[in-house]
């Protein structure tokens, strides 16, 4: 690449403190590609998440079929999807097409990917001998199960890195959202359900989404509150913002764990040996484990940070 496209290539990436090695090595330089493709042509951000929703649905139907060369297609498809899902974003810092419906479009294209999956595990023939073939329910008891980990594990895996994101590279770099916020512009809006039922429905989902986030994150919301008290115009000293990023940056490896590159890797093998369901296993134990060990640790640091505030540091 010659020096400007390796400069426009860093401009499409979030960040080097939050990018996952396997993105790096992979799915950004391919998503790059389509990003300056889709520019060439025009092709917006939302019309690459759309086009992953529908690869990533036909992965799934394709993982009902026990013949492992048609799970080896639906293998290629997921990661086509992954591949569009960076490049739409990497499109939207390249072009400054930022929009919250293309944030709420590409949070929901990845639970549309593994809602067919999950479905497809359920349904899929003799893929459970001898467990639950006298029980068939219990598969989707265990799938509703961990698809309620799954949201969870990736709801807070975003909001932290775009946490970490904020004290990187300020607000205009991070995609950090404020439920209060939020509900006021919802009401302002003066959005329907009767006229304006689609967008109206978007909306309140996304606050439903932020609302779950802060509730898991209590000390995360004191931190922010102490915040606006001791630096109500927004500019937090940069002193305040290194010294976060360092306690937040171990972090972001486990934000890269629950992210999608390595619940794929589980994926991918269970159905190489014919055992989808053994995914679901490893989303319920060693993902939640990082998931709450995840969380325990962000939020004893966020509880740190307001005790120093109110010590008068920073």
């Amino acid at each position: 690449m010659t020096r400007s496209w390796k400069e426009e290539y860093r401009r499409s990436l979030k960040s080097m403190d939050t990018e996952e090695h396997i993105d790096l090595a992979f799915y950004r330089p391919i998503g790059f590609m389509w990003a300056c493709l889709a520019e060439r042509f025009g092709v917006s951000p939302n019309a690459i998440t759309i086009a992953s929703i529908f690869l990533g649905i036909g992965a799934g139907v394709l993982f009902y079929f026990p013949e492992l060369w048609i799970n080896v297609v639906g293998m290629f498809l997921l990661i086509w999807a992954n591949s569009f899902d960076s490049a739409d974003g990497q499109l939207a810092r390249m072009t400054c097409q930022y929009s919250r419906i293309g944030r709420i479009l590409d949070g929901l294209s990845g639970d549309f990917w593994f809602a067919s999956i999950y479905i497809a595990i359920c349904l899929r023939e003799n893929a459970f001998e001898p467990f639950f073939s006298a029980h068939p329910w219990l598969i989707w008891v265990i799938a509703i199960a961990t698809g309620v980990c799954h949201g969870k594990q990736a709801a807070m895996a975003d909001y932290y890195r775009q946490f970490h994101l904020y004290f990187l590279k300020g607000e205009e770099g991070s995609e950090l959202e404020n439920a209060a916020d939020l509900r006021r512009q919802l009401d302002e809006s003066g959005l329907t359900w009767r006229r304006n039922f689609w967008r109206r429905l978007t909306m309140r989902t996304y606050l439903n989404y932020t609302l779950q986030q802060e509730a898991t994150a209590p000390s995360m919301q004191e931190l922010r509150r102490e915040l606006h008290r001791r630096f109500p115009s927004g500019k937090i000293t940069q002193s305040f913002r290194d010294a976060f990023r360092k306690a937040s940056f171990p972090l972001m490896k486990y934000t890269n764990i629950l992210s999608f590159n390595w619940r794929t890797i589980w994926l991918f093998a269970s159905l190489f040996i014919g055992q989808p369901w053994l995914y679901f296993i490893f989303e319920l134990t060693l993902f939640n484990v990082i998931a709450v060990y995840m969380i325990v640790r962000h939020e004893k640091i966020c509880r740190r940070f307001t005790r120093e505030l109110r010590e008068g540091a920073y």
